[in-house]
């Protein structure tokens, strides 16, 4: 199927591993131009090969920083001044007890997670409306509606990207540019290895799986952690110009956790 996005230039925030990096793959063999987004040079050039690799004819294109950084994010788009296509993956997630979560960290969840999206959306945004075409997506999670225990902090900037996209979806009224959330569920993604090392005691990731989607995601219906590369499917396609008719949408690619036919 042509998605019909061929020569568009996508910055994929995040995207050196994990779903982001799947993402990327997903957007370059649709013939998108790929800035790939990491924090160090050495990730980003690593990320690049890997998906040269990948897609031998790929058009890619790296930057190196950090995009909850005010001063990183201008010279991102003195760089880039305009991008068809925003995926706003960049986040961090901690499992740790409410309790132990200081101010601080309250406050670097909220700006990694939610703010890097404020500052890109409001960068590119303008210029898309202008262009009239543009796809922003944000990655939420399925933890932003049912927020876990585990890390309420997390489950509270996922919910906030909701209300952040659906808000920017208003502002694109009567235009050709959409801006719409997708929500994952566990995803066996580099950082889940470390999540499961804090949560399991040392037992296998079978076993972990096993008994995590028993005990603490008792409502899926995959009954597993999703792969990457299944979430990147959604992305490429709400990137699309196929995906026209979807906008301030939250679409879920939970495995069925949350318990809403809505």
């Amino acid at each position: 199927m042509d998605l019909k996005i061929k020569g568009k230039l996508a910055l994929v925030t995040g995207s050196t591993k994990g779903i982001g990096h799947a993402i990327a793959v997903g957007l370059a063999r649709e013939g998108v131009h790929v800035i790939v987004n990491g924090r160090s040079q050495q990730s980003v050039d690593q990320a690049l090969g890997t998906l040269r690799a990948q897609v031998p004819d790929a058009t890619a294109q790296g930057f190196a920083g950090d995009v909850s950084d005010p001063a990183q994010v201008e010279r991102l788009v003195g760089q880039f001044p305009h991008v068809d296509i925003l995926v706003n993956n960049m986040g961090i997630f901690d499992p740790k007890p409410f309790e132990e979560i200081s101010n601080e960290e309250w406050l670097r969840f909220f700006n990694v997670n939610v703010m890097s999206g404020v500052q890109l959306s409001r960068a590119y945004l303008p210029k898309m409306k202008q262009k009239n075409w543009g796809r922003v997506v944000f990655i939420s999670s399925e933890s932003g509606i049912q927020i876990p225990t585990e890390m309420i902090h997390y489950g509270l900037t996922k919910t906030a990207q909701l209300a952040l996209s659906r808000g920017l979806a208003e502002t694109c009224a009567g235009t050709a540019v959409t801006v719409n959330s997708v929500l994952p569920g566990p995803t066996s993604s580099d950082g889940v290895e470390e999540f499961v090392e804090k949560l399991s005691g040392g037992a296998s990731f079978e076993s972990f799986e096993k008994k995590f989607f028993e005990e603490a995601r008792p409502s899926s219906i995959l009954k597993r952690f999703t792969t990457p590369e299944e979430i990147a499917n959604m992305v490429v396609y709400v990137c699309s110009e196929l995906s026209s008719a979807t906008n301030g949408a939250a679409l879920r690619a939970d495995g069925g956790v949350v318990r809403s036919a809505f």
